[in-house]
């Protein structure tokens, strides 16, 4: 089993189609397939159930496809940490963050860390908690900054916690205030038209449990957005939000939330057992000073 090879099978695994594929490799389609069958002879099974205009992964196939998405991310890794033995002035990190980080903390981390070492690219991931928990265990990622997500009892990765923030309840400006007292009941809620995050997000997971925790079910006005969607429907009147204090600017009514209230924790992961490169070892001390 050679890494070439498995860098082919992941293109023909990603694009479903073996000349597109080779042209993405730069490698001529004949030989594409050949290094696909030697591979499938090597493991002693098909990768691909092939058919006219139709390529599709067999079993061994998908069993394979996140070990050699590892490998390869290993193997980048390795020749990575070469090219940095020198001093810290070249690489590259790849940093998974939420949308909400990547409002309001990433890009003060950011901006620091690049004034301090220019010569380093960064390259910001954004998406959901258990999408960038996934792709930095598949070593897609380098570092990801995760909000009260399960990466703690995954054994795959390592999670230190940075801090605890705040949400609150959002309503524009120009609307009725969502309740007379100085702090809301998450049981208000029942009575409001919710603008919602999409699934699968942290935020629509974490309001949708204090509401049912109060036995019921939010009535939503929209939902489906991300967090510069859902703060653009607030803003525009069509309801209330639950989002993160830090995210809230003055184009708001913001009314904090009874005691207990909600909060979230955010957290820096990386992979268990695999050493960070200098650039990334150095993004993640800075991730730790600026949030201290």
């Amino acid at each position: 089993m050679q890494l070439q090879q498995l860098a082919y099978f992941v293109a023909v695994a990603d694009i479903r189609h073996f000349t597109r594929a080779a042209d993405e490799m730069d490698v001529a389609q004949p030989t594409l397939s050949q290094q696909i069958r030697a591979l499938e002879r090597s493991l002693g099974a098909p990768l691909f159930a092939r058919s006219p205009g139709n390529v599709e992964l067999t079993a061994a196939g998908a069993e394979l496809l996140p070990i050699a998405r590892r490998m390869l991310a290993e193997a980048d890794n390795a020749r990575l940490a070469l090219r940095e033995l020198g001093e810290l002035g070249r690489g590259k990190v790849r940093l998974g963050a939420t949308p909400s980080l990547c409002t309001g903390l990433v890009p003060k981390i950011i901006g620091d860390y690049h004034r301090s070492h220019p010569g380093v690219a960064i390259v910001i991931t954004e998406g959901g908690s258990r999408d960038l928990q996934r792709l930095l265990a598949e070593g897609a990622l380098d570092l990801a900054l995760l909000v009260d997500s399960r990466a703690q009892d995954d054994p795959r990765l390592v999670t230190e916690p940075l801090f605890v923030e705040e949400l609150v309840v959002i309503s524009a400006l120009d609307a009725p205030p969502p309740t007379r007292r100085a702090r809301m009941q998450v049981a208000e809620l029942r009575s409001k038209q919710l603008v919602m995050f999409r699934e699968g997000y942290d935020l629509r997971e974490t309001t949708l449990a204090a509401c049912r925790a109060e036995g019921f079910e939010p009535t939503f006005a929209v939902e489906g957005g991300e967090m510069d969607a859902v703060l653009g429907f607030v803003a525009a009147g069509l309801g209330v939000a639950v989002v993160p204090s830090t995210v809230v600017g003055e184009r708001f009514r913001t009314t904090r939330l009874a005691s207990p209230g909600l909060a979230r924790t955010v957290q820096v992961a990386r992979r268990s057992g695999v050493e960070l490169s200098r650039a990334a070892a150095e993004l993640a001390a800075s991730i730790g000073r600026a949030t201290a």
